[in-house]
């Protein structure tokens, strides 16, 4: 009986080819969106999970400033090569510690100039931001403590002032002095916050604070953390020891700020969570619009098959078996249309996430959800209307024109 049914409902789908379409264009349409509206906010996420791990695993940032956001470091002191020193000695837990000062400058070079951003710092802050080299290497001791003109840059530097050619060795002005490239740092592409992470120049700290700021002022403090240390831990002890050096009373409000890359990173990636979900759910309102698309083409073939359903009920059918068959039908366009979706939302968002540089992976458990929603949908629609052609009255039904 039940394969008769569905071979019945195949029958009227395809004696309407277009109606059918049509009427099952909403569920398409519905399950592609959110599918695909899903999707693409789960690539989104794990781009900004990456993005924000490129800056640095289990790292801790600490910077100026009584509160984040614009005018957030005015008139808060900068910090100086002995808190670094501090950090380094006094917290354990604490991996390595390195200062970080940056700069904009324009870079000139092979008869080209850029602007770029220049940081200062040691050895080890490639390290600490977990950068690779694709040639090249880092500075050495004795180029640390001479304020050697050497320098390091990304992928974007060696691009737009050196092509496809090798930098190493070239010279680079910077301001009012050239230095020697001596590494070229590997690409990581966009930060989380969309600026360009290859477009930099590296130069030793005391190079940077002699001959670029001219001064001894740091801007930022980065903290890496052993892989086993407790991080709210070493962030206490590391307000603690801040707020001592920079000697702030009891009742004073801390002039520094202390970032987890790690709670950013949640932070960041709760809030496009929360945005997949809404932007799913306003998609998922199309399959109820679909749903009564559905409802309203089975009224109308209820109506115009009404001589037929008369005959099944005057030779013997029995009341649920016309209601299964309607039944039957409706769930066979709206599972049918679901198919479809999911097939065009596989496309959408292979095709989307490369266009907008984010990872895409297959979601078995959306997708399946999508799919068995589009088929409750056939059967909570097309109850009313299969309901209504199995309550028929057969003499009543033979009689209609």
């Amino acid at each position: 009986m039940w394969l008769n049914t569905l071979l019945l409902a195949l029958r009227e789908i395809r004696r309407n080819l277009l109606r059918s379409f049509l009427t099952m264009l909403g569920i398409v349409i519905g399950v592609a969106a959110v599918i695909t509206m899903v999707t693409l906010g789960n690539g989104a996420t794990r781009a900004v999970q990456s993005q924000i791990a490129s800056l640095g695993s289990n790292l801790l940032m600490v910077l100026p400033g009584q509160r984040l956001g614009a005018g957030g470091g005015s008139g808060a002191p900068a910090f100086t090569v002995a808190d670094v020193d501090a950090i380094d000695r006094q917290i354990g837990g604490v991996r390595a510690a390195v200062a970080e000062v940056r700069s904009n400058a324009t870079l000139v070079a092979n008869g080209r100039n850029w602007a770029g951003s220049v940081i200062g710092s040691t050895r080890e802050w490639f390290d600490v931001r977990s950068w690779t080299f694709a040639s090249g290497r880092g500075f050495e001791p004795d180029e640390e403590r001479i304020g050697a003109a050497v320098c390091v840059i990304g992928a974007t530097v060696r691009k737009e002032l050196f092509g496809s050619a090798d930098p190493i060795d070239a010279q680079i002005r910077v301001k009012k002095f050239s230095c020697r490239v001596v590494g070229l740092l590997a690409s990581k592409g966009q930060s989380a916050m969309g600026s360009d992470q290859d477009n930099v120049l590296v130069l030793p700290l005391a190079t940077m604070q002699r001959r670029v700021t001219g001064n001894t002022r740091v801007n930022t403090i980065l903290v890496s953390l052993r892989d086993d240390s407790d991080t709210a831990l070493v962030k206490a002890q590391l307000t603690d020891l801040m707020r001592e050096r920079r000697k702030l009373a009891q009742n004073e409000d801390d002039n520094f700020n202390v970032l987890d890359t790690r709670q950013i990173a949640e932070t960041m990636s709760g809030t496009t969570q929360v945005m997949t979900m809404l932007l799913g759910a306003v998609a998922a309102v199309s399959l109820v619009v679909g749903g009564i698309g559905i409802m309203n083409i089975m009224l109308v073939s209820v109506t115009e098959r009404t001589r037929e359903i008369g005959v099944r009920l005057a030779i013997g059918a029995l009341e649920r078996e016309v209601l299964l068959q309607f039944l039957v039908e409706a769930v066979a366009l709206s599972t049918l249309g679901g198919l479809i979706g999911i097939a065009l939302a596989t496309g959408a968002s292979i095709g989307l996430a490369r266009l907008m540089q984010i990872p895409y992976t297959f979601d078995t458990t959306i997708n399946l959800a999508s799919f068995l929603f589009s088929a409750v949908i056939g059967v909570v629609f097309g109850y009313v209307p299969a309901r209504r052609a199995a309550r028929l009255d057969p003499i009543d039904a033979l009689r209609h024109e």
